[in-house]
């Protein structure tokens, strides 16, 4: 048995979920062989995926969304590999409780962290995005890196995106060097454009507490700072600004992609690859997945849904286990999934089911096993 799972977001981290449903598991079949890769699609959660798989754990202290340090954690492995993930500096959960700053968030300290890991060594980055509080077009990042953004009065544009309607010029020339020889790919499961409809202010601004107004400024701020970045580097500039992924994480992905020069992948891609999922599948005769909702947004880039993908293709039976399910049996089918559990089946109420997710995701497990395995 192979369990291959994202976090419960707000309960349980992958690796929980896995040490719960391996205990509800034997339960029903005592001494089971099971294995766990603890999975993450590039958003929140990611680092611990990676230290759980044997990535070593390096705190560094960068500045927060809001200016506030805070301390962030991204992961080494011997071999030069560095996942960072920008959620661990510029992230919703460094928010004070109900305060969000939209205009004014900063990625900042998401370039520290990448600092950090050229530091430590890192001769290539997987940079996973999402979960941010910023929308600001990775604007911090790349001055935390050492790039220019300067006013009409030749004075830094302050920090987050709604500043950038102010900014005249854009000097990336002073970017750490070693960024040129450093592979980044950029892992994400967003796929937007930087602005305009399905651009990451319309898309994800409210859900960083943007009003329609707020969503107004930040679109034109944005578009204002790819034509100047378009001046200062040329047109690829532009044409990053549509690409897919440039809106992922307020923006910070046509940062990274205008920058860093980062490649463009589906954040399960990558991290499966990174966390050694394929050797483990390989040993494998049965696959569990899952995460808290399986939702629409499941089946565009999420974990569970690139994990079915890749057993389907090994020709192995997928099953999954959430906390709340909204797909029909048609849509799981169509994913690869022969069966979900969730944790709302046994205990309705939301909050106790969030509270009490790990007795009740063995309780879940148990079933599973009994139906498949017994």
């Amino acid at each position: 048995m192979l369990i291959a799972a994202d976090k419960f977001k707000g309960s349980l981290t992958a690796v929980e979920v896995a040490e719960h449903v391996t205990a509800g598991l034997r339960r029903a079949v005592p001494g089971l062989a099971v294995s766990a890769v603890p999975v993450a699609d590039g958003g929140d959660g990611t680092t611990q995926a990676a230290v759980a798989a044997g990535f070593a754990p390096q705190r560094v202290q960068v500045t927060g969304p809001t200016g506030v340090p805070v301390t962030a954690t991204f992961a080494l492995r011997g071999d030069g590999t560095a996942v960072v993930e920008m959620a661990e500096a510029s992230g919703l959960q460094h928010l004070p409780a109900g305060v969000f700053a939209p205009l004014t968030a900063t990625t900042y300290g998401t370039g520290e962290l990448l600092l950090a890991a050229l530091d430590a060594g890192a001769t290539s980055i997987v940079f996973g995005v999402g979960g941010s509080a910023t929308t600001d077009g990775g604007a911090g990042m790349l001055a935390a890196l050492g790039a220019r953004f300067l006013g009409a009065d030749g004075e830094p544009v302050a920090p987050g995106g709604g500043p950038l309607r102010d900014l005249a010029t854009a000097d990336l020339s002073g970017l750490d060097p070693r960024l040129a020889k450093t592979a980044i790919v950029l892992a994400s499961d967003v796929d937007n454009p930087l602005t305009g409809p399905k651009g990451a202010p319309a898309v994800y601004g409210p859900q960083k507490g943007a009003s329609e107004e707020d969503v107004a400024t930040l679109d034109a701020a944005l578009a204002h700072y790819a034509e100047v970045l378009a001046r200062a580097v040329g047109p690829e500039a532009a044409e990053h600004a549509l690409a897919p992924g440039a809106g992922a994480a307020g923006g910070i992905g046509y940062g990274a992609l205008v920058g860093l020069d980062a490649s463009f992948r589906p954040g399960i891609d990558v991290m499966l690859d990174v966390l050694g999922f394929a050797p483990a599948l390989a040993q494998a005769t049965f696959v569990i997945t899952g995460e808290g909702s399986l939702d629409a947004q499941t089946l565009h880039g999420k974990a569970p849904a690139g994990v079915a993908a890749a057993a389907r293709a090994a020709g192995l039976d997928v099953v999954a286990v959430c906390g709340r399910l909204q797909l029909s049996q048609e849509a799981l089918a169509a994913a690869g999934i022969r069966r979900a559990y969730a944790l709302t089946d046994l205990e309705p109420d939301p909050a106790r089911c969030m509270a009490e997710a790990g007795p009740l995701l063995e309780r879940a497990a148990e079933r599973l096993a009994r139906d498949f395995l017994v």
